[in-house]
């Protein structure tokens, strides 16, 4: 690798590493929040049973709970330690010390997220969950402050942001016609799942610039990503043109994700396609690609590489697949997957709103509206920013109104709410009861579209609604129990 002599990824390096840590301060902070309510011991999706149900069949992905007995007060641990040791990444600590330190300390951010993930159920079921996972482990070999990253180690993030990117990119040409005559981003900006403060801004651009972002959108994943390649020609041309388009692919990729930023609310996935990207921006350099690497930690480097050339060949296959399958992992340690995003748009927004009443008789009751903390809702709200912070139960509310029957962790959440449950209580922005149990609860559904500017002066509300129609009849918690 004597090509890549005159080249230096330290600052690449402390990019990584301390942004993907902070991802994970992240992760396991919404984690502390969110599971017990969602998936503790008395959760919409109680995880203890899926760990009894799993300890008959056999079959549940690596976590440490298939040997420690799940309670929420270890799940809380866990998760607090998650913290501290991505706290002290982020401020450089581990780092200080030989290689196997922040090794340690990686892996074990990886271990905890993946033993917290494969007990999550549907509400750890996205795309960027499987990706911050790929990337701790990889992070965890890029060595301490003190020795050169292993060049190959980054070359293995590059991939990463390829498969990202590039199988992104594929989902969307083999997916809905939308993406082909450019009219996804007339809908998707109003339809996406959690909409932010500006996306209605960027809903009303005209047609043009939507059509626009289209074709920036697949310049971004379809032609970029090979350019971030670019720097492994340094390993047989000495010169700095291959880095340079590197570090300027990297460059448009964040711009494009920071556009995704100001106009959506997409958890983490934005802000670690941004800090991955930074992988391939290379600084002048002195020496060569491995000098100062101590013979130990070159032999655990390039064992990895190795490891992943053989786990690659699974999602090299996934991008040239006609049936490509979006965020799919092809191991239970979640390495080498494939992934992607919104390969259709939905081009009609439905929501569905919980409502509640303490009238004994539903048909003649002031019915009230319980409130997300960010899903849409009151027509009067403007959409707030939550991300990287990761809502679950706002997420999958939007994946509702999608299917043809009421899920079952959504019936769990109507039981919660007509016992007034505190924990479900605090996941809501809302509870027009202050705490009471209501009588009785209904779901409704409504089509949700922006207010036009004119629709927003006169009545000045964010969002319009209309297409009324009940999905669950009014129902009380002795009838919903039996």
């Amino acid at each position: 690798m004597d090509g890549f002599a005159a080249v230096d990824f330290q600052l690449a390096r402390e990019v990584l590493q301390r942004g993907i840590a902070a991802l994970y301060l992240i992760a396991f902070t919404s984690t502390l929040n969110q599971f017990p309510a969602l998936l503790g011991e008395r959760g919409l999706l109680p995880a203890p049973e899926l760990l009894d149900w799993a300890g008959r069949s056999k079959r549940l992905n690596p976590t440490l709970f298939r040997w420690i007995r799940y309670t929420d007060g270890r799940l809380r641990a866990l998760c607090v330690a998650g913290m501290l040791v991505a706290l002290a990444l982020i401020l450089g600590v581990p780092q200080l010390g030989p290689s196997w330190v922040p090794m340690l300390c990686f892996l074990a951010l990886w271990l905890g997220y993946m033993s917290v993930m494969s007990i999550g159920q549907t509400f750890y079921g996205f795309g960027w969950e499987m990706l911050l996972l790929e990337a701790g482990f990889l992070a965890a070999f890029l060595g301490s402050a003190h020795e050169p990253p292993p060049v190959h180690i980054v070359v293995l993030f590059w991939w990463l942001v390829f498969r990202l990117e590039f199988g992104a990119g594929m989902i969307k040409m083999r997916g809905g016609r939308e993406w082909r005559d450019l009219t996804a981003l007339t809908y998707h900006h109003e339809t996406q799942p959690m909409p932010n403060p500006l996306s209605r801004q960027a809903h009303l651009l005209p047609r043009w610039v939507h059509k626009g972002e289209v074709i920036g959108n697949h310049v971004a994943q379809l032609l970029i990503p090979w350019l971030l390649l670019a720097p492994i020609l340094g390993l047989w041309v000495p010169d700095r043109v291959p880095q340079l388009i590197g570090a300027g692919a990297a460059a448009i990729l964040i711009l494009s994700q920071l556009w995704l930023v100001v106009t959506g609310n997409f958890a983490w996935l934005n802000w670690s396609t941004i800090v991955l990207a930074v992988s391939a921006i290379a600084v002048p350099g002195v020496g060569g690609a491995t000098d100062g690497i101590p013979l130990y930690w070159l032999i655990v480097t390039l064992a990895v590489t190795a490891l992943y050339l053989v786990l690659s060949w699974a999602p090299a296959r996934n991008l040239a697949s006609r049936d490509q399958r979006m965020n799919a992992a092809f191991n239970r340690w979640n390495l080498a997957n494939a992934y992607g995003a919104f390969g259709t748009v939905t081009k009609r927004r439905v929501e569905w709103i919980i409502e509640g009443t303490a009238s004994e008789d539903p048909t003649r009751a002031d019915w009230r509206e319980y409130g997300f903390k960010g899903k849409p809702g009151d027509q009067r709200r403007v959409p707030p920013q939550f991300a990287p912070y990761h809502l679950r139960l706002d997420w999958l509310m939007w994946f509702l109104p999608l299917g043809r029957h009421l899920e079952g962790w959504f019936q769990s959440l109507v039981v919660k709410l007509l016992e007034a449950d505190r924990p479900t209580l605090r996941l809501l922005r809302d509870d027009p009861f202050g705490g009471e149990r209501p009588r009785w609860i209904r779901v409704v559904s409504y089509r949700y579209r922006f207010a036009t500017r004119a629709e927003r002066r006169e009545h000045g509300v964010i969002w319009i609604r209309d297409h009324r129609r009940v999905i669950l009849d009014p129902v009380t918690l002795d009838r919903v129990r039996r």
